[in-house]
């Protein structure tokens, strides 16, 4: 069943549906299966596993095996910060980031509905997860991306995989808006998180998180806030499992949003339930350079609802925690990823997160997905002869 986040309205699962008839409201899948945990025993490491939470059918799943990514303990930077910290790596799935776990059930729900066309508009990751399992598939797809505004690691992917690229003279928030109109006039199924069953593959990041901790809830999970779609989606699979008796707590969901996007941070700070657009977001962060993301409501729901936090970073802090991570911890993640950490450290600087607090971050994307800024926080490589005696007076200064 699919139902209205806010009337309430009820809709079958064979509806291609994107926001309510009734109200015009974001969607959401309702499911909540009769299972024991015991049930995941032995099990293939990948979101899959945790299949009887998957409302699609299990004979029609594509799937690259994503999920079952790192659950990284970092002694480091947590005894630096005073804190129990996880870090949860899902720059480890096929493409690069986490949108593949989505994708995975919003593709597997196509082929139920046989759907011909898949599409999306894209800061870059959804666009390559897209191109990937619509390839997987064989399905032709068809992305909307910023002109000039996604980072070339992302675009090089969706290119490769065969998407039919189309280049927009506007930010994402547009192209979203255009493919939107697209998918509502049935020339395409549309894979954004406004798909409810795009949502439903990215829970089980909670899923997950709660497994590893060994069926026990983190005190807070911090992760960057873009489209708004990740942070009401893991809400959403540990709520389920909570719902379920699997787990006992819940933790304080905490979103980070660049300081030049930070619709959802605005709405908090004023306690408010729905957002005010920001018109021309700007950040380094490109995966979460978003101004109207199409699930606050979720969001808003998701961090009201579980006690927790939003705030913002800038583009300098984003930048040094990245580079901080990748050589303090070995996690090598793009610049929108960092930002759970750069929100991690400023928040216990300011007392908001208390010492000795388990936080788990999520570092959303790989760092190869943006190398072009990854080589320019770098010093350049010097250029030196292959002479040993020259080589061992540099390697000895």
């Amino acid at each position: 069943m699919i139902r209205c986040v806010s009337c309430g309205k009820e809709y079958s699962n064979d509806e291609i549906i994107y926001t309510c008839t009734d109200c015009g409201a974001i969607l959401e899948v309702i499911c909540q299966p009769d299972v024991s945990k015991e049930i995941f025993s032995c099990r293939k490491q990948t979101m899959w596993k945790y299949k009887e939470f998957m409302p699609v059918d299990e004979t029609k799943i594509v799937s690259l095996d994503e999920g079952g990514t790192p659950f990284i303990k970092c002694n480091k930077l947590g005894k630096e910060l005073g804190i129990d910290l996880y870090v949860k790596v899902e720059g480890s799935n096929p493409t690069g980031s986490f949108k593949d776990r989505g994708m995975s059930v919003g593709i597997t729900k196509s082929m139920e509905l046989g759907v011909s066309t898949v599409g999306c508009a894209s800061t870059g990751n959804t666009s390559a997860s897209l191109a990937a399992y619509a390839a997987r598939a064989g399905k032709r797809c068809v992305v909307l991306l910023p002109a000039g505004k996604v980072a070339l690691g992302k675009l090089a992917q969706a290119m490769f995989h065969g998407a039919e690229v189309l280049s927009i003279q506007g930010n994402f928030d547009e192209a979203l808006e255009a493919v939107t109109a697209l998918a509502m006039k049935g020339q395409l199924y549309l894979l954004n998180s406004v798909n409810p069953y795009r949502l439903e593959g990215q829970k089980s990041i909670g899923f997950e998180i709660v497994d590893d901790l060994g069926w026990q809830s983190p005190d807070r999970i911090i992760l960057p806030v873009g489209n708004a779609g990740n942070i009401s989606a893991i809400w959403k699979g540990i709520s389920e499992f909570h719902d379920a008796g699997f787990i006992e707590d819940k933790p304080m969901m905490t979103g980070i949003q660049a300081e030049g996007a930070c619709p959802i941070v605005n709405a908090v700070q004023k306690g408010k339930s729905e957002i005010e657009a920001i018109k021309n977001p700007e950040t380094v962060a490109t995966a979460i350079r978003i101004g109207a993301p199409v699930s606050a409501t979720k969001a808003l729901r998701a961090i009201y609802d579980s006690d927790g936090y939003a705030e913002t970073v800038t583009d300098d802090e984003i930048l040094s925690a990245q580079k901080m991570l990748a050589r303090k911890e070995g996690i090598g993640v793009e610049p929108a990823s960092a930002a759970s950490i750069a929100g991690l450290q400023k928040l216990v600087d300011q007392g908001v997160v208390d010492k000795g607090e388990q936080v788990v971050c999520i570092v959303t994307g790989h760092l190869l997905k943006d190398p072009n800024t990854a080589i320019n926080a770098c010093v350049e490589p010097l250029e030196v002869e292959a002479d040993i005696n020259k080589l061992a007076e540099i390697i000895n200064k």
